[in-house]
């Protein structure tokens, strides 16, 4: 490819990007065009698809690509993508949405719930939008996201919530499995992209991002739980206990192949070929499933895609327009482009950038997972919730709806990664006072614990008389007045 064929190419694919994202935001548009033109009915309806639009557009790319360079350099630049995360995401989402593995995440959901000091359906419901996304730092997010979004669907949304509770689940759902992946080095797509080159470990993540994302997404699904407590407060069965919905032995095999494909998520040849072997064991024990969602996978797969065509080609203008920011400005400019772009393709571009230092690590991948709840396409499992969940909000999620409900979420996650002088202060005198301790004689650790341990009892002694004298005093006659 010449270079001023490669600068048109790049010119195009930016143009590009932009019609695809101003599609997703125009769905309604051709749903109404579809009525309004019963003859082509059928086309309207398929643009009027969110998966459809990245996927559409980057065919055009390549196909402008064919025109201008020859087929041999389109396809050179398709075979040298990865295509990994849109298969795996495929391949997740049928698995993990099928009966007895949706049927097992509602029975733990519902047992965490039960613990909580709320009633049920607000327990269940705080507990959906909590503890599952904080799943996707060990099932990975796609799987997370799954999981949630049809939990929530099947106990909330299918009993017809009003559209600003259905606005705030699906905001504080987006912006949870955002950040609640971060937990681990492996699960989120934007932390996987730079956890190796950067040298970033379990403990590490757990130092750096754990307390700040429990933090965030305990206070985002507690406020959405209060905030809609009256309505919440009328949906008493949901989540109500029921019976696994398959044998055990089906539901561990579910398990196993839900496992499998986790583990082999790098490795498109080995999770393709469990999937292949899912399907044909689901089909032999059809009696336990419900219909499997490869309609909605395969969709999600081919915006994820089509993301990945047409993101190939922005590296031009993103990696400049980072590499000039300051750490402040690069956590707020990371936040912001992960609206408009995927938010794993920003981090995979900061991590080709030689010489930066540990701030700007931290700001770019902390500001990469705070956006990725604003937009359908800002993280990758995002079109797979929307997918699920797009049939409860006439069809398709409206942009600047998910966008309102996501922004306060989102406020709380900024909120959060900006306490790290107070985090890092406290975890720093943490490990101070633990090598203090361990490096302790025994005979001085001894003396230092005997007046704790003195303590302590005598407490315990004391709560013990004061719970005999209670009984005592209530059966003492009371004298006549």
């Amino acid at each position: 490819m010449s270079g001023a064929d490669h600068t048109i190419v790049q010119w195009l694919a930016a143009a590009l990007f932009a019609v695809a994202l101003v599609h997703t935001f125009s769905t309604r548009v051709f749903e109404r065009l579809a009525h309004a033109k019963p003859a082509h009915a059928g086309v309207f309806h398929l643009l009027g698809e969110v998966e459809v639009s990245f996927g559409l557009w980057a065919m055009a790319l390549v196909a402008a690509m064919m025109a201008l360079s020859g087929p041999r350099e389109a396809i050179a630049y398709l075979e040298g993508r990865d295509f990994t995360e849109p298969m795996f995401v495929f391949a997740v989402m049928v698995v993990a949405g099928s009966r007895p593995i949706l049927a097992l995440a509602g029975a733990l959901t519902r047992a965490i719930a039960r613990l909580l000091p709320m009633p049920g359906g607000m327990a269940y419901y705080f507990t959906a939008l909590f503890f599952v996304p904080l799943l996707g730092s060990f099932i990975t997010e796609p799987a997370a996201m799954t999981l949630a979004a049809l939990i929530l669907r099947d106990a909330y949304f299918a009993r017809g919530l009003s559209t600003r509770l259905k606005y705030a689940t699906i905001g504080v759902l987006f912006v949870n499995v955002s950040i609640g992946g971060t937990l681990t080095p492996y699960a989120a797509p934007p932390v996987l992209m730079v956890a190796s080159t950067w040298g970033w470990d379990l403990p590490f993540m757990m130092a750096t991002f754990g307390w700040k994302v429990i933090l965030a997404s305990g206070v985002n699904a507690l406020a959405a739980t209060l905030l809609f407590r009256r309505e919440l407060r009328r949906i008493p069965a949901a989540g109500a206990a029921t019976r696994i919905a398959a044998p055990w032995p089906i539901v561990a095999v579910h398990v196993a192949f839900l496992a499998g494909i986790v583990a082999f998520s790098h490795h498109a040849t080995l999770f393709m070929a469990l999937l292949l072997f899912f399907l044909g064991f689901a089909r032999a024990y059809e009696r336990y499933q419900d219909r499997l969602i490869l309609r909605e996978g395969l969709l999600v797969a081919f915006f994820l895609a089509g993301l990945v065509v047409l993101g190939g080609q922005q590296r031009w203008w993103l990696e400049p327009l980072l590499t000039g920011m300051s750490t402040t400005a690069v956590y707020f400019g990371a936040t912001a482009l992960t609206a408009i772009t995927d938010n794993a393709a920003l981090t995979y571009l900061g991590s080709l950038v030689q010489g930066v230092d540990d701030g700007f690590k931290y700001a770019l991948v902390a500001g990469a997972v705070t956006g990725g709840g604003l937009t359908v396409i800002a993280n990758a499992p995002n079109p797979a919730g929307h997918s699920i969940l797009r049939e409860h909000f006439g069809g398709a999620v409206n942009p600047l709806g998910l966008l309102a409900a996501a922004v306060p979420p989102t406020l709380v996650a900024i909120l959060a990664f900006h306490l790290k002088t107070l985090g890092g202060l406290a975890m720093r005198y943490a490990l101070e006072l633990y090598e203090w301790i361990i490096g302790l004689e025994p005979a001085i650790a001894f003396l230092f614990l005997v007046p704790f341990v003195v303590a302590a009892a005598g407490l315990s002694r004391h709560w013990l008389e004061t719970r005999e004298e209670a009984p005592r005093a209530s059966r003492r006659p009371v004298k006549a007045a």
